[in-house]
């Protein structure tokens, strides 16, 4: 299968990242489907042009008409979908999705699907500190960056589609990593970073500091702002691999500590120009 203008979507979940696929997706010309559970938000992305059609019953004669099919769903949500309604997919449907941990969900989801449907794990690196379909916006994806997540069960065909959805949706960058490798990363990436914000936001009543702060503090707890249902579920899935990145950097935060109670200026200013090479790395051009 090739992504052409036959070619019919359907998004599972039409939250922020699924809204946001799919008014890409139509104003790219594509036929675009949601299923999701709020009629509401159905009503505003047929309202607002993001979806030809949508519906929030699950049904064999609606979902058997699509050829791509983008999960938008909390991880055990995915599951539990799969489950359930994976005998209404088309044959030769290619399945693909958005969740942030891959280990647990790409082998548990390939193991349940039917042989002859496909399921391509993708994760784009995207998103705003804002939720729902009325928030979509398709240019969030520009100079973002997508993770393709195949295993040995993938055929090169069902990766390609994968990649090529990334590229129309406009994401600067396509990479491709194993499941594990992905955890991996994102484990330090990611959750790691939302956890630091999280705990600098906590550890100190902050309602009368908004008016002494600066753009710094802004920045670093941007991400505090934080939808707990889904980061938790997250975190849990990554147990492990995020365990050990909060390890790291406990360590490289107790090696700055010691070096300001030691008045060890060499080894402070070490550490300072390590972080300044490099961050400079991850300057957007």
């Amino acid at each position: 299968m090739k992504i052409i203008n036959d070619v019919k979507f359907l998004i599972v979940g039409l939250g922020l990242i699924g809204g946001s696929y799919a008014q890409a997706l139509t104003d790219l010309g594509y036929e675009v489907g949601a299923v999701t559970r709020s009629q509401s938000s159905i009503d505003y992305a047929k309202e607002h042009g993001l979806i030809s059609h949508g519906t929030t019953e699950v049904t064999r004669e609606y979902i058997s008409q699509f050829d791509v099919i983008v999960f938008a769903l909390y991880p055990k949500v995915f599951i539990e979908w799969i489950e359930k309604y994976q005998e209404y997919f088309k044959s030769g449907a290619l399945l693909t999705d958005v969740t942030g941990v891959k280990g647990p969900i790409v082998y548990k989801i390939q193991a349940l699907l039917r042989k002859d449907v496909e399921f391509v794990g993708a994760h784009p690196m995207a998103g705003r500190e804002v939720y729902g379909v009325q928030n979509a916006d398709k240019t969030i994806f520009r100079n973002a960056n997508y993770i393709v997540t195949p295993t040995e069960n993938n055929t090169k065909e069902g990766i390609a589609v994968c990649k090529s959805l990334g590229k129309i949706l406009g994401f600067k960058t396509i990479a491709e990593l194993s499941p594990e490798k992905h955890d991996e990363m994102i484990g330090f990436l990611s959750q790691l970073t939302h956890c630091i914000a999280v705990s600098l936001m906590t550890c100190k009543e902050s309602e009368h500091l908004v008016d002494y702060t600066g753009d710094s503090f802004r920045d670093l707890t941007r991400i505090a702002k934080i939808n707990e249902d889904m980061w938790s579920e997250l975190f849990l899935m990554n147990k492990d691999e995020l365990l050990s990145q909060m390890d790291l950097f406990i360590e490289k935060f107790k090696e700055l500590k010691s070096s300001i109670e030691n008045e060890d200026i060499d080894k402070m200013k070490s550490i300072m120009r390590t972080s300044t090479k490099r961050r400079a790395f991850f300057d957007k051009k």
